[in-house]
Parts: C-alpha cells; structure tokens; sequence
C-alpha cells in the first residue's frame, strides 16, 4: 500500500504537471471503484485544479467550487500519467481524469476492487474522511507519545493504525522500528523514557529520508513503480537478506497477507519471534532465540 512517502512523491509531481490545469473530463471504467453519487463527476468538467493535498493515504484534489477528487489507493492501487486521453484497456484500468497535457489514470492488480474514487463538496466533507491520526513530522514529542500510548497495544499496531498515526503502514513501521531498535511486538503501555525518544526520532527521521528520496525521484520522472519493496529498506521485504547494522539475518512473522521484518539482534535481543504458521507447525520444537535457530540448522 502507497504509504506517506509515496503519496507525497504522487502530490509532488502531479503539482507540475495538473496544478493550474482545467479537468476536461473523468471517465470511469469500473463501476466498482466511483463510491458517490453527488456531486456527479460531469460537474468536474472545466474546473481548475487549486489544491493536491494528502489525506491519511488518500490523494486528493482540489478543484474550483470548492470540489474534491479523492483517490485511495488501496494496497494495489496505483497512479499513472498517460499522454491525454489515453484508452482504458483491460481490467486492471478502473479510471481517469483528462487534462489538456495527460491524463492521470488510475489502476489496480489483482482481482479485488478496493481502490476508491469520491467526489465530495467542501472542506468539512474533505476532513470528515480523515481517520484522525496525528502526522508524525508536525507533532511534538509529547502529542506523537500521547497518541501512541493511548491504548495498550503492539508498536506494530499503533505505528499501522490510521487513527493514531496518519499515512504510516506495514512498509515504514518496520523502517521506523529498526531504526528505532525496538520490537514489533513491543507494548506500547510498557515502552521505557528512552525508547520513546528513540520512536519517535526514528519516525521523524525514516519519513523525512524517504519523503526527500522520492520526491527527487519524482521530480524527474512521475513515480510510475510505487512499490513497498525497496532493495535500500533495511528490513521491510528483506528476509533472509543481512541487517545493514549487525549483519545478522532479518526475520519476519507472517499474518494474512502480509508480514513484518525485523532484526532479532537489534531489536529483540537475540529472540525469535513466533510465526503463526510455523509455530503451530514446529510446536515445542520451534527456536526461541538465534542460539536455537543455529542449533535447529546444524541438526
């Protein structure tokens, strides 16, 4: 899923490229994805674009008349800029919305339809779709560990759930924990002084590294490949790859479709993690620590 950085590079380089720009029209290919019926999408038609803002994970756009087009994404939603009324072919192609100099097409893999359109009237609609989390680089110290330790739960949960953290999701909450040298499965109702400060600069200082990274990387070509495996991450899709600070090898427990990575010895002191699946598998049998896993290898 497109997380903070990856909608600022979007907003950064659809500024140059609609900012300004009248819509000549919005077509919509699914009938699955355009989730409001008021205001209609024919009254986007020769409004300007005033405003790109982000909302949470959401994309949105601001036209005259004070109308919004709000895109989320989803986890396999993705932006593209074609040359001006391109076709949409193929399932994958859900929408459009043409300017004179391209048109912004929105796609989606796969085959379940979660990526959304909404077409909404004023700033007070605008907001209300807004979960509520606090955005980490504009929060103090005191309100980023007020939101966090609200509620007793993982730091994996807190750093993942919309209405305690805006535009953060299972890709840079692993960053920001490796960074941070803390466990995923840390309490957040049990986190020492120390390692809050820790938190909370390593969440400042991920977002901030990988927002400049792809921003410049949109600023020379529109961000066509937005992905959450990045070979630079530390952790985050680099299992059984060497930590960049120990060496030692990345983990991961795995839940539904997704997974988290960590490093055992930065960020849990040399203890396993339990994967659900392979810990009913291995039952007594499955390593608690580094020095069971290398023992389990060399039975």
């Amino acid at each position: 899923m497109p997380e903070l950085p990856d909608i600022n590079a979007y907003l950064h380089a659809l500024e140059a490229r609609i900012l300004g720009c009248a819509v000549a029209q919005v077509r919509i290919a699914s009938p699955f994805v355009l989730r409001t019926a008021e205001p209609p999408v024919a009254a986007l038609e020769g409004l300007r674009v005033r405003a790109l803002e982000r909302i949470g994970k959401r994309v949105a756009i601001g036209l005259e008349l004070e109308l919004w087009i709000v895109i989320h994404l989803m986890i396999a939603g993705r932006l593209h800029w074609r040359p001006p009324g391109v076709k949409l072919a193929g399932r994958n192609q859900l929408a459009a919305v043409d300017f004179a100099t391209g048109s912004l097409v929105l796609t989606e893999a796969g085959t379940k339809r979660r990526a959304s359109v909404h077409v909404v009237s004023g700033r007070d609609a605008l907001v209300a779709m807004n979960p509520g989390g606090i955005e980490v680089l504009s929060s103090s110290f005191t309100e980023f560990r007020a939101a966090l330790a609200a509620e007793n739960r993982t730091l994996k949960r807190a750093l993942t759930d919309p209405r305690v953290v805006s535009g953060i999701g299972n890709a840079y909450s692993d960053e920001i924990l490796h960074a941070a040298q803390l466990s995923p499965l840390a309490q957040t109702g049990k986190l020492l002084p120390d390692e809050w400060a820790r938190l909370y600069e390593a969440a400042r200082t991920t977002l901030a590294e990988w927002m400049t990274r792809l921003r410049a990387e949109a600023a020379r070509n529109f961000p066509e490949k937005v992905t959450a495996f990045r070979p630079e991450m530390a952790v985050h899709g680099r299992f059984g790859h060497a930590c960049p600070r120990c060496g030692e090898t990345v983990m991961r427990i795995r839940y539904a479709d997704k997974e988290t990575n960590y490093c055992p010895r930065c960020q849990t002191g040399g203890r396993l993690l339990a994967d659900r699946a392979l810990s009913r598998l291995l039952g007594a049998d499955w390593p608690r620590s580094l020095e069971d896993l290398e023992n389990l290898k060399r039975d």
